[in-house]
């Protein structure tokens, strides 16, 4: 079993990574192209345009990424897959057309600039988000499932029938979470995107197009940060009501009880006493019931078999305390730079906000992990809660063999990202000496229009300067941006 989820654990944790960008990049960089035509924008469009070749290039790698996750479904879990595929499978069919669909409309997208009118082909993008939406749809009815099963009855020998498959996806959870992550991808997304300019800015490249590179994406972290702190409240509430055991180890609580106390960080230990971290007293039954009479499940409730061990626990508590913690940091952030914004009509100021803008990106890549952990790890020893424990649906390969394949894997996977980090650096060096031949050529701030970028935006650059192209919103392609940025 150890190899098992060690395999899983690791290659659930690298996709992860790409989701953010998979989901909510399409609409970031339809915002910016929307705002670009509006205002006949040539900056934006640039930024744009740029963006989608990054979505492309992100979206080939989790094509792979995703792969291996999908075949270690029904090769590590055959338990899982065998006995109740029928039930929550639609989930994962869900996901693969919206997969199929995704990569059609990408491909309609990158082919249409300099291509298509600019409305059509603004138009035929518009459908990507809902797409990105539509694969998290599936992957998080599938989860939901598991975590709150629902949508069957069990027969004589413990199979399930009557599969109602309205009831099997929109589980107890499946709203909360669904939400709770499409905003957490929009945030992500949003800094990340964001930390890339606010990192160009502190290196001193401060012109419009880092400015509005940083602005756009920054903005809809900014909008959707305090609704994720509600929709956080949510899920953790939802989860208290319809998983009380995942609870307790979310936040330590050992003896069901009223008045309980909160644990920021601590250890649990074995004989349910906690060690280190801050204690507050009757916080934890205030924010689960409003009240501290509130009477909180502990992890004693239920039999040992039936629990996470108090170290599975306390992994589940740090990183449930650790997501909190770094969204707790986004939200302050995101206020420095409202009322910036509100009182002065400006950017913020201070290196110190650019620095932090910049780390933001990295920090909710790691509350996005920290989530997951608290999903899966909270909800031990079962993979299907209080139906089929992990133990019942791992394969019966060899550990030897799990063992050799988990390395083959990580090889492969450094492989895979170490070319996603160089085509993306090799594409930067690329802008950046487009940028600074036309910076040469004097076009910057003389009112000049340079002809656009003659490559397409997912293949080699052309090294002969096309004919200019129409001006934005004229039926044709993008006409250039400032110059000096990468």
């Amino acid at each position: 079993m150890l190899p098992a989820r060690s395999l899983m654990a690791f290659t659930l944790a690298s996709h992860i990574v790409l989701v953010p960008m998979g989901v909510a990049l399409p609409l970031i960089t339809l915002i910016m192209h929307g705002y670009g035509l509006r205002r006949r924008d040539a900056t934006a469009l640039l930024l744009a345009r740029r963006w989608s070749a990054v979505m492309a290039v992100q979206f080939a790698i989790g094509v792979v990424t995703g792969t291996v996750l999908s075949f270690e479904f029904g090769l590590l879990w055959p338990g899982l897959m065998g006995r109740w595929g029928d039930v929550f499978g639609i989930g994962f069919g869900v996901e693969a057309w919206a997969f199929f669909l995704e990569a059609v409309l990408i491909a309609i997208y990158l082919y249409g600039w300099r291509r298509l009118p600019a409305r059509t082909h603004f138009l035929l993008g518009l459908p990507l988000p809902a797409a990105a939406l539509l694969g998290a749809f599936g992957i998080l009815a599938a989860n939901s499932w598991m975590n709150t099963p629902r949508g069957f009855t069990l027969d004589a020998e413990g199979n399930p029938v009557d599969v109602d498959v309205r009831k099997a996806i929109f589980t107890p959870m499946f709203g909360p979470q669904y939400w709770h992550f499409v905003v957490a991808m929009l945030v992500t997304a949003g800094f990340v995107v964001a930390g890339v300019y606010a990192a160009g800015w502190l290196r001193g490249r401060r012109d419009r197009y880092h400015r509005l590179g940083f602005t756009v994406p920054f903005t809809v972290a900014a909008v959707f940060t305090p609704v994720q702190f509600v929709l956080g409240d949510a899920i953790a509430r939802a989860v208290f009501h319809k998983q009380p055991v995942k609870f307790a180890a979310m936040e330590i609580v050992w003896n069901t009880d009223t008045h309980v106390p909160e644990y920021l960080f601590g250890r649990l230990h074995p004989d349910g006493t906690v060690s280190g971290g801050i204690r507050i007293p009757q916080l934890d039954s205030v924010l689960a019931g409003f009240s501290p009479d509130t009477e909180v499940r502990g992890l004693s409730s239920v039999p040992a078999g039936d629990r996470p061990t108090a170290a599975q626990a306390t992994i589940t508590h740090w990183a449930f305390d650790i997501m909190v913690g770094i969204g707790t940091v986004l939200l302050l952030l995101v206020l420095w730079y409202a009322i910036v914004w509100l009182r002065r009509r400006r950017l913020p100021a201070s290196p110190w906000f650019y620095r932090s803008a910049a780390c933001a990106g990295a920090a909710s890549v790691i509350a996005v992990e920290c989530g997951w952990i608290t999903t899966e790890v909270g909800r031990q020893p079962w993979i299907v809660y209080e139906n089929m424990r992990v133990a019942e649906a791992v394969t019966g390969a060899r550990s030897a063999s799990l063992w050799t394949m988990f390395g083959l894997v990580v090889v492969v996977y450094v492989g895979v990202f170490g070319s996603f980090l160089a085509v993306l650096l090799q594409m930067r060096t690329r802008w950046r000496l487009d940028d600074e031949r036309r910076v040469g050529a004097g076009s910057v701030g003389a009112g000049a229009t340079e002809p656009p970028e003659t490559d397409t935006p997912y293949g080699p650059r052309s090294a002969v300067a096309a004919d200019a192209a129409p001006a934005p919103g004229s039926g044709g392609g993008t006409a250039p941006a400032e110059g000096g940025r990468p």
